[in-house]
């Protein structure tokens, strides 16, 4: 077919569907190939900033915008039409959960009506969008079937998992080796060859299925293991001993050990959401993953017992949430990046404002948020608005954050990630750590107090 043949003289054109954390960084890598690319995304605000080229994506610099759109190799529409003329098309759209907890693929659905459009005999189809084992071939291969035309024959269909991390400084998209797989054995070709231009590794594997399951193992193998240090944590709270200080003894051991770490939950698009995923469709056959489930709970859980740990630390100064003055540092879902999708920092921020506790939050990399129908702001850190909280509760460990600085002049410090590690002070507690600030009953005076 000629996709193949223009695909390795470099005269392919490229669309992609969906400009977010995956799809730009994806264009971008195929321009700066020499790849005409159409990018496309139903946001207007989007589409004008790219062809403007500016970057709204932190990983992503605005020269690198720049210089894809000045040499003509990439510009950004919302116009589906324009996609007739691409030889190839990937789809990286949004897969959330529905409340019911069930895979919410309208935004896979819509692509794929919208490609049914302008579908043409050779078309490269790719699906990077994370879900369930057999979506490509059970909705994109059977829709197509419908109209007549058979993956390897008339067109090549492919499934290859974004393997994105923000903020990663190590592991990009050219060094992040690539899975694919194809619906049949010439598909699987065209889609090794389309991502050789990306990625220095591509790994083919013998299906679709085979390449969506992987990208679930990948994430729930991530989730289960959180899960397994978020109840550490919560036995270690209760022994009187130091889980960050057990973590790192058992990281020295140079085999058999991988090192986890806790927090007041997991947030993001893929962790809290693609064991739910794998869960969902196991159930189509009669498997049922008690161990995904289970792990769900025990992170699904942490926000709230982050705030009850949070009361007990108030409790020591003889305060109650309601009513508290409290500062939450960092609200994205990890640190050094501005998204907050299941952000556990915000659900902590939710749940102690619904607790009465008087709320305001900080974060470097995200100016505003919306809680309910309310618009919060990121306050600015001065010295006399730390005094003047009851307790300052770190979520997320930006890398900016000036912990001494903030040690020195916030009166209770309640830290979920570990980020005042280098700060011994009295006042500092951390989640699954021994040392809390106490009040002698006979004298008043604080004190450092250890669990028994």
């Amino acid at each position: 077919m000629p996709v193949l043949s223009k695909l390795r003289d470099h005269t392919a054109v490229v669309g992609v569907l969906g400009l977010g954390y995956v799809g730009l960084p994806l264009a971008l890598g195929f321009a700066s190939k020499g790849l005409r690319v159409i990018g496309v995304d139903v946001n207007p605000t989007r589409v004008g900033q790219l062809n403007a080229g500016e970057s709204y994506i932190l990983d992503v610099e605005s020269s690198q915008v720049v210089a894809a759109v000045t040499s003509g190799h990439f510009r950004a529409t919302s116009d589906y039409s324009v996609l007739a003329g691409a030889d190839a098309i990937i789809i990286c759209v949004p897969t959330p959960l529905r409340k019911s907890k069930d895979p919410d693929i309208s935004f896979i659905t819509d692509a794929v009506s919208r490609v049914k459009e302008i579908f043409h005999p050779g078309m490269l189809l790719v699906l990077e969008s994370t879900t369930y084992p057999g979506t490509t071939d059970e909705l994109i291969g059977q829709e197509l079937l419908a109209m007549g035309w058979s993956p390897g024959h008339d067109y090549y269909l492919c499934f290859s998992p974004e393997r994105v991390d923000p903020a990663n400084p190590s592991f990009g998209l050219y060094n992040t080796p690539k899975i694919v797989g194809g619906a049949t054995r010439t598909c699987l070709e065209a889609g090794v060859q389309l991502y050789s231009f990306v990625a220095e590794r591509v790994v083919p594997v013998s299906s679709t299925r085979v390449a969506e399951m992987a990208k679930l193992l990948e994430n729930t193998f991530r989730a289960v293991n959180i899960a397994l240090v978020n109840e550490i944590t919560l036995l270690c709270d209760r022994m009187g001993v130091d889980v960050w200080e057990v973590i790192d003894a058992a990281a020295t051991k140079p085999f058999g050990f991988m090192p986890f770490y806790p927090g007041p939950g997991i947030g993001g698009h893929c962790i809290p959401l693609d064991p739910a995923y794998l869960s969902w469709k196991a159930k189509a056959f009669d498997f049922y993953h008690k161990f995904i489930d289970l792990a769900s709970d025990i992170n699904g859980n942490m926000p709230r017992y982050t705030v009850d740990r949070i009361a007990d630390v108030l409790n020591t100064r003889r305060k109650c949430i309601n009513g508290a003055r409290v500062l939450v540092l960092g609200v994205s879902y990890k640190k050094d990046i501005n998204d907050c999708r299941e952000s556990p920092g915000l659900e902590v921020l939710q749940l102690l404002q619904r607790r009465g506790a008087n709320m305001e939050y900080n974060d470097p990399f995200v100016p505003s948020v919306k809680i309910g129908k309310e618009i919060m702001y990121s306050v600015e850190l001065t010295p006399d608005r730390l005094a003047n909280y009851d307790i300052v509760v770190l979520t997320t460990d930006h890398s900016g954050y000036d912990y001494p600085w903030l040690a020195e002049h916030a009166p209770l410090i309640f830290d979920t990630r570990n980020g005042f590690r280098h700060v011994q002070r009295p006042h500092i507690v951390r989640l699954g750590s021994t040392a809390e600030v106490a009040i002698n009953s006979a004298t008043g005076d604080r004190e450092e107090a250890e669990h028994a």
